[in-house]
């Protein structure tokens, strides 16, 4: 069992660590994502900076690849635990992949896969908590809302305490992900207590997301003005 488990949580790792939006629009676009909008590896990225379309297809590539993994975990019969620490592979792998040096998304698809696939309950509480600090009018502080929710619903529904403390440590990894982010050089005014706070509540580092996020939306045209880019 612990060859078997070993060996799966290598495979969640390296499925996660699977860089589609890095891929996609470095062959659609010729450009690095990481270079446009936040620089984050993701779906969200990817469907401000560049393509809405494109940001959905990866958002449930994201998505299944976190499903898929737990999936087969449960498959060859491994734990409750087992499966929740193969979910935990594969957001890390997601988060810290070894084929972009350890940098890219903040692994919220795959988070919400794994969850998804562990505890179908647990998205209606995710909305729920996520819709009831949208009003607020920054994205980042209801999905942080939304996250916690969940495994606050899990304990108070009598879910398999692995399950609970499965949630409660992908929300960890989500919080470690925003605060451990590379500072961009025009963040160095900000005082580090700011930071931090700014990335925990906004995911940024600048409480200013119109001066944090410059979006140049790459369309057809701008494809065709640059075709050397894309080879």
């Amino acid at each position: 069992m612990a060859v078997k488990l070993g060996l799966l949580l290598a495979a969640a790792y390296l499925v996660g660590a699977i860089p589609l939006a890095f891929l996609i629009v470095k062959w659609r676009y010729g450009e690095d994502i990481r270079h446009r909008g936040t620089g984050g590896v993701g779906a969200a990225n990817v469907f401000k900076s560049f393509s809405k379309p494109l940001g959905v297809l990866i958002f449930f590539y994201d998505i299944g690849k976190g499903v898929l993994m737990v999936w087969v975990a449960r498959w060859l019969g491994l734990t409750l635990s087992m499966q929740v620490a193969v979910g935990l592979a594969v957001i890390a792998g997601h988060n810290w992949p070894i084929f972009l040096r350890f940098n890219a998304g903040r692994g919220l698809a795959t988070t919400i896969g794994v969850a998804l696939y562990l505890f179908p309950w647990g998205i209606w509480f995710f909305i729920a908590g996520a819709a009831f600090t949208l009003i607020l009018g920054s994205s980042p502080l209801p999905v942080l809302v939304g996250v916690v929710a969940m495994p606050v619903a899990s304990l108070a529904l009598g879910q398999p305490i692995e399950i609970t403390l499965g949630l409660v440590a992908f929300c960890v990894v989500l919080i470690i992900r925003r605060l451990t982010a590379p500072r961009k050089p025009d963040s160095a005014p900000v005082s580090m207590r700011e930071l931090v706070l700014n990335r925990l509540l906004f995911d940024r580092d600048s409480r200013d997301g119109n001066a944090w996020i410059t979006i140049k939306p790459v369309t057809l045209k701008t494809i065709k003005a640059k075709p050397k880019e894309r080879r």
